[in-house]
């Protein structure tokens, strides 16, 4: 990502069973974010959540599921992310996209902390 304060942070909320040609769709997303050479990418798990099913998913020991909720974070420049969205479309079924503005505050690490 360029130097830039001004980014774009996607989030995508999908479900841990979800695929995408015969793998896991949070694989096949981060892949393809890592393909077209973005930022970073970054799988969250959690432990419980609902969608527009209201459908209960949790990770309780009583009602285990294999369906757990996921959010996909990826952040880089408006056109990137953008073009990105586009190309991950057709991997996405069900789920919500969300796009927010957000500013970069520190990107990478000091070449003295090695």
């Amino acid at each position: 990502m360029p130097d830039t304060k001004d980014a774009r942070l996607l989030r995508l909320f999908i479900g841990e069973s979800d695929e995408h040609e015969g793998r896991p769709l949070y694989e096949a997303i981060v892949l393809k974010a890592r393909e077209m050479g973005l930022a970073g990418a970054t799988v969250l798990r959690g432990p419980m959540g609902f969608g527009r099913s209201s459908r209960l998913h949790t990770s309780k020991i009583l009602r285990l599921s294999e369906d757990l909720p996921l959010i996909i974070e990826i952040v880089d420049t408006a056109e990137r992310i953008e073009s990105f969205v586009r190309a991950a479309e057709p991997m996405l079924g069900s789920g919500l996209v969300t796009l927010e503005k957000v500013e970069v505050v520190r990107y990478g690490h000091d070449a003295g902390l090695e």
